[in-house]
């Protein structure tokens, strides 16, 4: 069993930088991956970034790459994506997912490889 607990998000402006954090308890060290999607009103959910827990291998969305970086604490069990350069088309409400088994290539953007969700942090970018 485990737990994922998002915080961090909130209004800000474009240009400006939030960062959001995922705890997660319970049986953390039958994790595998972690990632960050996102989800507008009226949008499908959306892949953001994902990162190995014992390698520390990342991937991130094209949109988003060299603006959001997500990094991991193992000590912590805590997973964080740092977000610079907001955009108004960066708000969303964000999950934090966590896998426990390895992703392959191609799957890692789905949200089917998954196992694990939190309720997600509002982020909200104005213009």
């Amino acid at each position: 069993q485990v737990q994922l607990v998002e915080s961090g998000g909130g209004l800000v402006q474009a240009g400006g930088s939030l960062r959001l954090s995922c705890a997660a308890s319970g049986r953390t060290f039958n994790i595998y991956a972690q990632a960050w999607f996102r989800q507008a009103p009226g949008k499908e959910r959306e892949f953001v970034a994902a990162i190995s827990v014992s390698g520390g291998t990342t991937t991130h969305l094209d949109s988003v790459k060299g603006r959001f970086t997500i990094s991991r604490d193992n000590a912590k069990n805590t997973v964080y994506l740092q977000m610079n350069s907001l955009k108004p088309e960066d708000t969303a409400l964000y999950y934090c997912a966590a896998s426990l088994r390895p992703i392959l290539r191609g799957v890692v953007f789905s949200d089917s490889a998954y196992d694990y969700w939190g309720q997600g942090t509002q982020v909200t970018v104005s213009s």
